[in-house]
């Protein structure tokens, strides 16, 4: 059975071709679970870029996304990531780069016009500043927005809310009006073992069992002693058996 769609390129031979392309500009390469991603220096971003397109045996023509990533922890929290392909070989790469708030990355708009719209969306998401872009602005949140949604830090509960209002025409903030305990939440799950009580639950509890009877000695049980109905002197008097006309099996 062919595959349904068609298969890429190995990585056979891609590092080492990256190696020579990029030399000093590359601070580390590595392939994991079947993908290459090269570790470029930021200041010679659109060199290394160009390297990749342009030289013999990678030949990267594409840019097809860049993406974001936010690591809090490090002294550079970001990476930025993209993702290029080559449709002479049939194979894709990641390039990674890293900085912080303060500390713009060169922008490939003049390799590839697309990022425009690219870097503004990493922009908008993770706060990343690009050189170069003309048009750096939002893209995806709207006018007025005040922070960066995807990092790690960004609050997500808030006395304040973003709306569009038909009567000013323009996107306004306004306190959040909701009633205080709404603002109570409860993040325990209930597939964990949640102690909470819902509202209604106090009207199905379930009926207290009586307390069961216990015996104090075995003796109490009468264990051990024939069955009262087994002795002679309480075998009933007067039998419950008619004697037949001529006897029986009962005389």
């Amino acid at each position: 059975m062919k595959a349904s769609a068609p298969r890429f390129a190995a990585n056979d031979g891609v590092i080492d071709w990256a190696r020579a392309a990029l030399g000093p500009w590359l601070l580390d390469a590595r392939e994991h679970v079947g993908e290459v991603a090269l570790v470029v220096d930021r200041a010679n971003l659109v060199p290394a870029m160009t390297a990749l397109r342009d030289a013999k045996g990678l030949e990267y023509q594409q840019l097809m996304e860049i993406a974001g990533v936010d690591y809090p922890e490090r002294d550079e929290r970001f990476e930025v990531v993209y993702c290029l392909l080559s449709l002479t070989r049939n194979h894709r790469l990641h390039v990674h780069v890293t900085t912080d708030e303060d500390k713009p990355v060169p922008s490939v708009t003049g390799l590839w016009p697309v990022a425009g719209w690219l870097e503004r969306e990493v922009y908008d998401l993770y706060g990343v500043l690009f050189s170069g872009n003309r048009d750096l602005r939002r893209i995806l949140t709207d006018y007025g927005f005040r922070g960066h949604p995807l990092r790690k830090d960004f609050p997500l509960t808030g006395y304040t809310e973003l709306r569009y209002s038909e009567e000013e025409k323009r996107v306004v903030y306004e306190p959040v009006k909701l009633a205080q305990d709404f603002r109570n939440f409860d993040f325990q799950s209930p597939w964990e073992g949640a102690h909470y009580v819902l509202p209604g639950d106090e009207k199905a509890a379930a009926p207290q069992a009586p307390q069961p009877k216990a015996t104090e000695a075995p003796k109490q049980t009468g264990a051990g002693q024939s069955h009262p109905g087994n002795k002679a002197d309480e075998k009933p008097k007067d039998p419950d058996v008619v004697p037949g006309k001529g006897g029986g099996q009962n005389q």
